[in-house]
């Protein structure tokens, strides 16, 4: 018996030694495919001893759906504010972010978190990690023989079909995103973006359906490959994604790959860090925020994926060429033309739903 009763308090203080170095020495990311500064893992590991596991996503779809099922086993997490890191908010499926263990949250743009706050009041939920403009990725050497007088910085040029009819030989691909790209339709033809009026839906239908034989593919992240392999010459993207295909195109010689923010607005997004309410390393998880927001981390993650990040500190730590680019870091009067999407019924999202599907089938 004695022998036995050992054993097993051998055992138990086993367990919760092995249970503490779990703790202190893996952490779980999920984050969106090419996202991150692969130096900055390596710099967690080194300084902490946390070992990073680190899996990747390319929809939030997939995102969402394993959050709404509880024990993904991830720490942190990277949903865009709308509509996924709302709805996670909203479904009690994030904590609270631990301020006190987050100082480097204090560094974060003022009036970026307050535009996030109609996703999250008080800035509870969430960090930024990165944010962007949706506009268009164009590749002029390839539109300007088939259309001289091509509008180049109007969402004209995509969006009438006369235009998109001239340009098709050379490859359209539209963001396979109905929450992106159906508020910038909204608001392209003067109806709230947010709106949930089936009339004004109906009217966005009829826009995107006159465009429809024209689109040669629809894409998310393999919109860089395309744009820089010259495969299509005309994309609606996330403004990083047309950047880095910019980048690419220029390291291979190929035609030249720019970003367009259209002159009329811009949809503004971020991308937020949070943590799932049954993150297994919840503490590990703040840390991890805390050193990712840290100016030098978080200027190294904008240089390697050109995105901007919320830390006003980590500007001059960012390539000039980045950082002084109006398509990264947009300038004010740019911010002035942007919005943000809101949260909208899900009644609305089941319409909205149903007619990209049919716009995406083309009938």
């Amino acid at each position: 018996m004695l022998l036995r009763a050992a054993l097993a308090a051998l055992f138990v203080s086993s367990a919760i030694v092995h249970g503490a170095h779990a703790q202190e020495k893996v952490l779980n990311v999920y984050n969106w495919t090419d996202y991150i500064d692969p130096a900055a893992l390596e710099r967690f590991k080194k300084e902490t001893g946390i070992e990073v596991h680190y899996d990747v996503y390319d929809s939030l779809e997939t995102l969402e759906g394993k959050m709404l099922a509880g024990h993904s086993g991830y720490d942190v997490i990277v949903p865009t504010a709308e509509p996924t890191f709302s709805r996670l908010i909203a479904a009690g499926a994030l904590q609270p972010l631990d301020r006190g263990k987050i100082p480097a949250m204090a560094g974060e743009d003022p009036a970026l978190l307050k535009r996030v706050e109609t996703s999250d009041p008080g800035n509870k939920y969430g960090a930024i990690y990165l944010w962007g403009t949706i506009g268009l990725g164009e590749v002029a050497s390839k539109i300007k023989p088939l259309m001289a007088d091509a509008p180049l910085d109007s969402w004209d040029l995509l969006l009438k079909p006369e235009n998109a009819k001239k340009l098709a030989p050379c490859g359209i691909t539209m963001m396979d995103s109905a929450t992106d790209v159906i508020p910038s339709v909204l608001k392209y033809l003067h109806h709230d973006p947010a709106s949930t009026d089936p009339k004004d839906l109906a009217d966005v239908e009829k826009t995107l359906m006159a465009i429809r034989p024209y689109i040669r593919t629809f894409a998310s992240g393999g919109a860089i490959e395309a744009l820089a392999a010259g495969q299509t010459c005309l994309v609606m993207s996330y403004s990083g994604d047309v950047i880095q295909a910019s980048a690419r195109a220029a390291e291979a010689k190929r035609d030249a790959v720019t970003y367009v923010a259209p002159k009329e607005f811009t949809q503004l997004w971020f991308d937020m860090l949070a943590v799932p309410k049954d993150a297994p390393h919840a503490a590990l998880a703040m840390q991890f925020i805390n050193f990712i927001l840290q100016p030098g981390t978080i200027a190294g993650v904008t240089n390697t994926v050109h995105y901007p990040n919320a830390v006003p500190a980590s500007r001059d730590k960012v390539d000039p060429a980045v950082r002084d680019d109006p398509n990264v870091y947009p300038d004010a009067a740019a911010l002035g033309r942007s919005f943000t999407v809101a949260a909208v019924k899900e009644a609305a999202v089941r319409a909205r739903t149903r007619m990209w599907a049919k716009f995406k089938a083309g009938h």
